[in-house]
């Protein structure tokens, strides 16, 4: 009786120390079967997922090539007159006394007598436990009972495994939903990075066709034909000098905030400003039909809104007019600066000789390159103001004026 007693002790600290493998708790309950019950092979057999047949899953005893036969022929559950069978369809103790005597006749190998315990839950039978004995009439009530005893630890350990492996497969899909998730926030922040990097150098519009391409490969260094326009309030520096700094910020913040309105109605592709001067881009990086006619279109609707502004100061005191600088030619675009203190800008004789022509400009006059003026004559007449020498332009440069009385 103590013996029996210990062996539980010892199932059930196996028990507790496998979780998360049968194995060892199956072949503890199989060699102390064996000991107890003097017996010359036991075996554990498990229900196959596709409820089949009995799969052997441990074996201890004298008659290995049991394992073998066991592995390449597992009983079928439809094989009625198989003992082990038997036990798991009838859900109940197969006992074979004298397996000469027996009607189904003599078992494998030397065994005189069997013994089968279905592993039940109330629902199913899990599998069989087998144990051979090397005498007629081996197992007695008290084997039956202990080993209807073990069959429940077996079927313990099977459960623990499953509970183990179903918590362990939905950690890691938990874990991989994590992991998944975070993923798509991080790209998230690394979109919204973006797109914040981008909106602080391009308009909206521009930004958001970039955004939605995928892409940010437009925005790499290239060359492309440009309409180019620069402008600048007269008489700023003068009234910066005189006047106090909160009307200073309130004359830059109108004059931004009405300039910016108009640029983003005209479809610019990139506008930069400093102090009150503005540089604007047409066909890159959306392309335009009609670069210089784009830029000329924005220059009139510059002026005629500066004409309100400047009525508007004057009635404060503060005298101010606007020059505008038009051309057209390639210059190289892109990407300028380092890391979170990038720009995108343009840089070559077009973007120079725009911004000299802005500075050549008296109040209200939009001067227009040669190129530029050629490229919109026959929407836009212009005169020639005859040939200039441009600051950092090596030749001499033909300029013509905008008639003032163009409109869009």
């Amino acid at each position: 009786m103590r013996e029996r007693e210990a062996a539980s002790r010892e199932i059930l600290q196996v028990i507790s120390r496998s979780r998360d493998d049968s194995l060892p708790v199956f072949d503890t309950i199989l060699a102390h079967a064996r000991r107890l019950c003097d017996s010359l092979h036991a075996g554990l057999f498990l229900v196959s997922e596709d409820k089949s047949e009995l799969q052997l899953a441990a074996y201890q005893g004298e008659d290995e090539w049991l394992v073998a036969l066991h592995f390449q022929n597992p009983p079928k559950l439809e094989d009625i007159g198989n003992p082990m069978v038997q036990a798991a369809v009838s859900r109940s103790v197969v006992h074979i006394e004298d397996t000469e005597a027996d009607e189904l006749g003599p078992s494998p190998g030397t065994a005189r007598s069997l013994l089968h315990v279905p592993l039940l839950t109330r629902d199913e039978c899990h599998g069989v436990l087998s144990l051979a004995g090397r005498v007629v009439g081996t197992f007695k009530d008290t084997d039956i009972q202990l080993f209807e005893i073990f069959a429940e630890k077996a079927l313990i350990a099977v459960e623990n495994v499953r509970q183990y492996r179903a918590l362990r497969d939905k950690t890691e899909e938990v874990q991989t939903l994590n992991n998944t998730l975070q993923k798509q926030v991080e790209e998230q922040v690394g979109e919204i990075e973006r797109i914040g990097k981008l909106k602080r150098f391009l308009p909206t519009a521009v930004a958001e066709t970039v955004i939605s391409s995928g892409s940010e490969k437009m925005l790499s260094s290239h060359r492309a034909l440009l309409g180019v326009l620069f402008c600048d309030i007269r008489g700023f520096t003068a009234f910066c000098e005189t006047a106090e700094p909160e009307e200073t910020i309130e004359v830059l913040q109108t004059y931004h905030e009405e300039m910016g309105k108009l640029i983003n109605a005209h479809g610019a592709g990139v506008d930069h400003r400093m102090g009150d001067g503005i540089m604007v881009l047409f066909n890159d990086p959306i392309p335009c039909d009609d670069p210089a006619g784009d830029a000329v279109r924005l220059a009139i609707s510059m002026r005629a809104k500066m004409v309100e502004l400047s009525k508007q100061w004057k009635r404060l005191g503060h005298r101010l007019g606007f020059g505008v600088g038009v051309s057209l030619g390639y210059a190289t675009v892109g990407m300028v600066g380092y890391e979170g203190r990038s720009d995108y800008t343009a840089s070559g004789t077009a973007i120079n000789v725009a911004s000299r022509l802005c500075e050549m400009a008296e109040d209200g006059e939009i001067l227009l390159s040669t190129r530029a003026a050629i490229a919109v004559e026959d929407d836009f007449p212009s005169v020639s103001k005859g040939e200039v020498t441009l600051k950092g332009i090596r030749e001499p440069v033909e300029v013509f004026r905008l008639d003032e009385g163009a409109t869009e």
